[in-house]
């Protein structure tokens, strides 16, 4: 006869997925209105996807119709400033990049890649045909995009990159190699930044942007396998091989790296909203789990040394909300300095790191399993600690601002 519960195992499996909106301070208490509407929208959305994008991450699958849900709830503009893209304030588009993260980094990527640097690139730099053309298919997720500008060779030091565009006739060519470009290999078009190597054009030597569409004949995007981190996404690694393009792809405003930077300082801030997605589901997910587990005769709650570990998580994640907070808030006023982003990604994903290492141990054995997808955040918070600038890339921009010298060479 079948008995209900087996020696040695009462209980089998535990619930520490839901939602327990940790606020400790307060921190979003007053958020209402638009805001709070693109959060709700931001939750509703990553709730439905979650077990979709789950799957395909265990599968190492793109499920690239996400696209259309996120654009079809709204929440692809990223708070991009433009009068075709539905207003989005700083602190929306935070939360919305925070609440997709805290259920899939995969998801949150595909925003940010999708929103933050494509759309992004395009309304600040495109002309008035490119933009008549694409904004609105990136907008509704109906195209992807992708922004081409690590390479092979050039990551921290993407500055220095070789990828070159020369004038040939009425058209240009580029060639050249890009690597980890999300989106790069899924079908769209992919804005590849490029060093003109023309002595005879006023912008030789300078970094422009270029639109391309991927079936263009010497564009070449292959997904880079292997990944043990945000796998419901694919990165590509894309070769240039003559290029050949009319005299319009390129985009009328990016004329320097500069301009190149004014996306990745906009993006910047999404990166480090998305860890404390990330943070919070792990923190969660370590507070269920002690309120559910039992050893020695008692949950692990009652345990000293669980309820001090809870307390520094907490500290932790609350000094990323309150970061946050503040930085949106300055951004929307406008007077937000680059250097600030680089501060809040620098502290959040590197305490993120730190919430997830210690959410896994709290779970034991059961933390590194897929099923509790702790460990998948911790994965996915090692890919977000490095791409949009590593720890090191933001320590430098922020000591050189500190004390007027730099120190990346």
């Amino acid at each position: 006869m079948a008995t209900e519960h087996l020696p040695g195992e009462r209980v089998s499996s535990y619930d520490i997925a839901q939602v327990l909106d940790t606020d400790y301070y307060g921190v979003f208490a007053d958020v209402e209105g638009a805001d709070r509407d693109a959060w709700r929208r931001a939750r509703e959305v990553g709730e439905r996807l979650a077990p979709r994008m789950a799957a395909a991450w265990d599968r190492a699958e793109y499920p690239v119709e996400v696209l259309g849900d996120l654009g079809a709830a709204g929440l692809l503009a990223d708070g991009v400033d433009h009068p075709d893209v539905p207003a989005m304030s700083p602190l929306a588009a935070g939360l919305v990049n925070m609440e997709t993260s805290r259920h899939d980094g995969s998801l949150g990527t595909v925003l940010a890649v999708q929103g933050g640097l494509a759309l992004r690139t395009l309304a600040l730099f495109g002309s008035a045909a490119q933009q008549e053309r694409w904004l609105g298919p990136l907008l509704r997720g109906e195209v992807l995009g992708a922004f081409a500008l690590t390479e092979p060779d050039h990551g921290s030091d993407s500055t220095s990159l070789e990828t070159t565009a020369r004038r040939d006739g009425d058209g240009w060519v580029l060639d050249g190699a890009k690597k980890w470009i999300g989106n790069g290999a899924s079908g769209g078009i992919t804005f590849v930044w490029a060093r003109v190597d023309d002595a005879g054009d006023a912008d030789h030597g300078a970094v422009r942007c270029f639109l391309v569409e991927q079936e263009t004949p010497g564009y070449t995007g292959t997904v880079i396998e292997g990944k043990i981190a945000l796998r419901a996404i694919h990165q590509a690694h894309i070769r240039l091989d003559d290029v050949r393009l009319p005299l319009d792809a390129v985009l009328p405003g990016a004329h320097s790296f500069r301009d190149t930077s004014r996306v990745l300082f906009a993006t910047r801030s999404g990166v480090a909203w998305s860890a404390l997605g990330h943070a919070t589901a792990c923190f969660e997910a370590a507070l269920a789990y002690s309120g559910q587990r039992e050893q020695f005769g008692r949950p692990l709650a009652r345990a000293q040394m669980v309820q001090e570990r809870l307390a520094q998580m907490l500290a932790q994640l609350t000094s990323m909300q309150l970061y946050l907070r503040r930085l949106a808030d300055l951004e929307g006023s406008g007077a937000m300095r680059p250097t600030q982003a680089s501060l809040a990604k620098y502290h959040c994903t590197r305490t993120a790191r730190d919430i997830a290492r210690t959410a896994r141990d709290m779970l034991g054995g059961n933390g590194i399993l897929l099923e509790y997808r702790v460990m998948q955040h911790l994965a996915d918070i090692e890919a977000i600690h490095t791409y949009e600038g590593t720890e090191s890339v933001q320590a430098l921009l922020i000591g050189r601002d500190l004390t007027g010298v730099g120190a990346f060479v």
